[in-house]
C-alpha cells in the first residue's frame, strides 16, 4: 500500500536517524495511513478510502459525502 493520503495528500517526510556517534543514515516518517470502507448514500455503495488518521477524523466531521467531494477535486478516483 503506497504511503499516501487520499484525502490530505500526506506523504512520508525523509530525514536522518543520527546514532550515538552523530553518525548520519537516512530514514523515513511514514504518517499513520488506515484503509477504511465508508457506504456512500448517493451513489448507494461502499468506498474503500486509504487516510491517515487525522483524516478519519475529518470525515467523521464533515462527513462522506463532502470528504469524496474534496477527494475527486484533488484529482483522485474513488
Amino acid at each position: 500500500m503506497s504511503a499516501h493520503c487520499m484525502l490530505t495528500g500526506s506523504k512520508p517526510g525523509f530525514g536522518n536517524r543520527i546514532s550515538h556517534s552523530h553518525r548520519r543514515t537516512s530514514r523515513r516518517f511514514d504518517p499513520n495511513i488506515q484503509r477504511k470502507r465508508y457506504w456512500l448514500p448517493s451513489e448507494g455503495r461502499h468506498v474503500r478510502l486509504t487516510l491517515s488518521a487525522r483524516a478519519v477524523k475529518t470525515v467523521d466531521t464533515i462527513g462522506i459525502e463532502a470528504a469524496v467531494t474534496r477527494i475527486r477535486a484533488r484529482g483522485v478516483k474513488v
